[in-house]
């Protein structure tokens, strides 16, 4: 839970764990669709007080950057990874996946020499465990995926999972990344792999659900925050073109991503009371309450 009291004064480009800076938005838009009636009463009927029938929001954006979280929140199904394809002919499709050492961190794998010579710096890795035929939902440190049924890819987890980094440095005795895995320190049994980039699909079952929190900050330092404990993606993979010119005076354009969602309820500890979203404000300093 994102308490405004206690975090709302963070860096917005370095979130308080566990949140995840997703950058710039645009075109954010927010609506309720919860529905209010009236309990008649006396004859003739009138209104003798209001009452809350449905509970129901919505809230819509566009995504300025593509990575690999802007990507799985703006698809109504499955992301993954793609994992690096083998140089090898006629061998395995992708590129192996290597043991970590003890002593690893989220910020640095350390690898056996033989194996970090197979990295280079600006290459991108995933890191957890080998697939051994359960099933379930898969993958640290959210679930990437729900098997319904025992699947013959050892590399399966580390196409779905969400840990996943960027290298900076390659060095004799491993990997330094350029920013922390989203898991922390690894399993002691995860292993490293190449991936070279990300794929949604058009289809299957599996849907993520997430919470997120939008900061709207003013001139003089005030900030409104919009936080939603739930969120699930309404739409299927969806882009859009935006012109960078005025019209009539280019025909450059950015892709930006288009991602809507519909917010599910949780009960409020302090009350007991069912919601879908709360909105802080917190006063620029010294400004009149």
């Amino acid at each position: 839970m994102f308490d405004a009291s206690r975090n709302g004064g963070f860096n917005p480009d370095a979130p308080p764990a566990p949140w995840i800076s997703l950058g710039w938005i645009q075109g954010f838009t927010r609506a309720a669709a919860g529905k209010s009636g009236a309990v008649m009463t006396g004859i003739p009927a009138a209104p003798m007080e209001q009452v809350r029938e449905s509970l129901d929001a919505e809230v819509s954006f566009q995504f300025l950057a593509w990575n690999k979280l802007t990507m799985a929140l703006a698809t109504g199904s499955q992301h993954m990874n793609l994992l690096a394809p083998s140089p090898a002919p006629g061998g395995a499709q992708v590129m192996p996946a290597v043991s970590i050492q003890s002593g690893s961190t989220a910020n640095s794998i350390l690898l056996a020499p033989a194996d970090a010579a197979a990295f280079t710096a600006g290459s991108m890795i995933a890191v957890d465990v080998d697939y051994a035929g359960q099933t379930g939902f898969v993958a640290s440190p959210v679930s990437g995926a729900y098997v319904r049924q025992p699947l013959n890819d050892v590399d399966y987890i580390r196409r779905v999972t969400f840990n996943v980094a960027l290298v900076s440095q390659v060095t004799q005795t491993g990997l330094v990344l350029a920013e922390p895995l989203p898991g922390g320190v690894p399993a002691a049994s995860a292993k490293a792999q190449a991936l070279c980039g990300f794929i949604d699909r058009l289809g299957g079952s599996f849907c993520q659900e997430w919470s997120g929190l939008f900061l709207m900050e003013g001139s003089q330092g005030e900030r409104i925050f919009f936080y939603y404990p739930r969120l699930q993606t309404m739409r299927d993979a969806e882009e859009m073109p935006v012109p960078l010119a005025p019209r009539g005076k280019g025909s450059l354009e950015r892709i930006v991503l288009k991602a809507q969602f519909r917010a599910l309820p949780v009960t409020d500890p302090i009350d007991g009371e069912r919601v879908l979203c709360y909105r802080s404000f917190l006063p620029a300093p010294k400004a009149l309450v």
